[in-house]
């Protein structure tokens, strides 16, 4: 709670990549714990607003702009990576994603209990697959975020969420390769 609050308190000061260093004698893992279950909450609700937009028939496939699609698999479910519809996917990737926030084991909520050793790596697990539906947004719906009078809040998470995984180096360049002029554009701004 404490680190949410240093978050929301920081980020209403406009300096966002002050908001997204560790703070002084806080631990890593919990940081980017709290800090991954603030985007997906923020994600899930982005999506929400744009959900009537994003159909079986408007989005056949889960995709990033021409150039990139992406197939869903989970290693447990589903083994073989398969395409489906972005609908389909970003709710199987929401529920997945849920499930791990949920898994005490992954994402422990009582002060103390350690974090497993991979827990990082499932942490950068989430975070590529959350920019996907960024990533998915900006490329296919944008003019509805812009009906919608979102873009401002969009570009305010997307932007936070960037520099978040930047300061940590949690998702590889090649991953963010669908919206890096987007990237470039925003962290110009920023110096």
């Amino acid at each position: 709670y404490e680190l949410l609050k240093h978050a929301e308190a920081t980020l209403g000061s406009g300096n966002l990549r002050q908001a997204v260093m560790l703070p002084e004698g806080e631990d890593l893992n919990e940081w980017i714990a709290v800090n991954t279950v603030d985007f997906f909450n923020q994600i899930n609700m982005l999506y929400g607003t744009i959900t009537e937009f994003c159909t079986e028939a408007s989005c056949p496939v889960m995709s990033a702009g021409p150039r990139y699609e992406y197939h869903w698999a989970d290693g447990t479910n589903i083994k073989k990576p398969i395409k489906c519809s972005a609908p389909k996917y970003i709710d199987y990737l929401m529920t997945w994603v849920q499930d791990q926030l949920d898994d005490e084991t992954l994402f422990p909520s009582k002060i103390g209990v350690p974090f497993p050793k991979n827990f990082m790596s499932v942490a950068k697990t989430i975070l590529k697959r959350l920019f996907r539906v960024y990533a998915h947004i900006y490329h296919q719906h944008f003019d509805s975020v812009m009906q919608l009078q979102e873009e401002a809040h969009l570009n305010t998470s997307f932007k936070h969420f960037i520099f978040f995984v930047q300061e940590f180096n949690l998702i590889d360049r090649r991953e963010l390769a669908p919206l890096q002029e987007l990237i470039e554009k925003l962290g110009s701004k920023d110096r």
